[in-house]
């Protein structure tokens, strides 16, 4: 107990030390050093001595489009590798963390893997030899999968009692349709107990590889003795698959007519929505300029959306605009809720939205506003190791270099009114709009028919 109140009160010294003086011209990323082993791994490393601290990741590029028809394993195998070692068992492991104050999680996305620690350094050498045996030398017991399935069943089951927690999911699926990005990263009910034993370790064997993995330390370190130390711990792993390559990605393909979800949710008071289309790829130079103009249609509190549908309409509690981007596609949408009798208000005003700062634009005033919002924004950031070593992680998987940090503030100032309206006529969406709805279908279904062509699901049927 004593050593997790000194890890909290590091943690909390970090960030005020690490602030952002606003006195500064600019943010830079901090320099770090990169290598790779003979084995494949790439390592990152970075010190940053402020407090005794020291974040290690490491980010694996097991995805969904790796699972097949078995959504949700990428996650499972995620959530599996805690369950044991071949040295460790599942309490041992999570015993031996707590102990010391220190945390061991995964976490999944659809693109990559993460399996990240945070500890005072007195203890890396024995935490770092626990993580890496949870990384390399998982065992999958059959009990311990049997007992997490059947806590994801009831997580995605409760899930559909929420419109809120799962309308990304349905989005997704009918924006992607059978394309892997369209796969919903927690699986469903039917595909969770499917799961077992051998397409867990099937899986891990043929993803967990150094070549496609990428180990990442940022603390109170030593560069060249960590480097040693790497090589020694991490040199030994060597994969089977030593063929395995990346699989291809499918072309997505955009929708050339106005298209409708309507999922039936009988027992709703409200309507959730989403309004989109495909968006902006991690390889757009145009992102930043993007995320300006975004901010102010539906980005921040003060935004467009949020204003008329929110705070002058009172239609809502909130609404917001946003890009989720991949490797090779990516999706914009504005999101909302309403009450049942307000959805095609809500909705409407929504698009009106939408269509303004198409028709009327932005002026110097707001473009200079949402400027200086996004500038102040960016440093805090980047104010701990751990979102330091999550920033070099998505260097690794998506493969663009600190230029994008250092650069960053320059990017945003050169961002003209004459250039946004480039920007908002070629990423902003004025037609063939894909809408998702989850509400009380029999109260919907003949309205919404004007958005376009309607397609009908159940929320209680199995998966989106």
């Amino acid at each position: 107990m004593k050593k997790k109140i000194i890890l909290y009160l590091f943690i909390i010294i970090s960030i005020f030390t690490n602030s952002y003086d606003a006195g500064d011209k600019s943010f830079t990323l901090p320099a770090y050093e990169k290598f790779v082993l003979p084995n494949g791994l790439t390592v990152y490393l970075m010190e940053n001595k402020e407090v005794p601290l020291i974040t290690v990741q490491m980010v694996v590029k097991a995805s969904v489009f790796n699972e097949g028809a078995n959504y949700g394993l990428a996650n499972a195998v995620s959530e599996a590798l805690l369950f044991g070692t071949k040295t460790f068992s599942k309490s041992q492991i999570e015993e031996e963390f707590d102990f010391r104050g220190a945390s061991l999680r995964t976490s999944a996305d659809k693109e990559y893997t993460t399996i990240s620690t945070n500890f005072i350094k007195d203890d890396f050498d024995d935490l770092v030899a626990i993580f890496k045996e949870v990384i390399t030398l998982p065992i999958f017991p059959e009990d311990e999968i049997e007992k997490w399935k059947s806590r994801q069943v009831s997580v995605l089951t409760q899930a559909k009692e929420s419109p809120g927690s799962v309308i990304s999911n349905y989005f997704s699926k009918f924006m992607y349709e059978n394309h892997p990005y369209g796969n919903p990263l927690d699986g469903t009910v039917e595909t969770i107990n499917k799961l077992n034993h051998e397409k867990i370790s099937e899986f891990y064997n043929s993803n967990y590889l150094p070549s496609m993995s990428a180990l990442i330390i940022v603390g109170d370190i030593k560069t060249l003795e960590m480097k040693s130390k790497v090589e020694n711990i991490f040199g030994d792993w060597i994969s089977e698959s030593e063929n395995y390559k990346v699989p291809a990605l499918e072309e997505y393909f955009a929708h050339d007519k106005n298209r409708v979800l309507l999922v039936n949710k009988n027992d709703s008071h409200e309507t959730t929505f989403y309004i989109g289309q495909f968006g902006i790829d991690r390889k757009n130079r145009d992102y930043i300029p993007v995320t300006v103009i975004n901010t102010i249609l539906g980005g921040r509190f003060t935004s467009w959306l949020n204003d008329e549908l929110r705070v002058n309409a009172g239609l809502t509690y909130g609404a917001r605009s946003f890009f989720s981007r991949f490797n090779s596609s990516g999706l914009f949408a504005i999101y909302s809720f309403t009450r049942t009798e307000t959805t095609f208000d809500a909705i409407d005003l929504a698009l009106e939205v939408l269509n303004r700062i198409h028709t009327k634009g932005i002026d110097e005033e707001t473009l200079t506003s949402a400027k200086n919002y996004i500038k102040g924004q960016f440093p805090p950031r980047y104010e701990t190791s751990s979102s330091l070593a999550n920033l070099l992680g998505e260097m690794f998987v998506y493969d663009f270099d600190e230029s994008f940090i250092n650069d960053f503030e320059k990017n945003v100032d050169e961002l003209t009114l004459e250039k946004s309206r480039e920007i908002i006529k070629k990423y902003f969406p004025s037609e063939n709009l894909q809408f998702v709805l989850i509400g009380k279908a029999e109260e919907l279904r003949d309205k919404v028919k004007k958005y376009g062509e309607v397609t009908e699901k159940e929320i209680l049927s199995e998966g989106y």
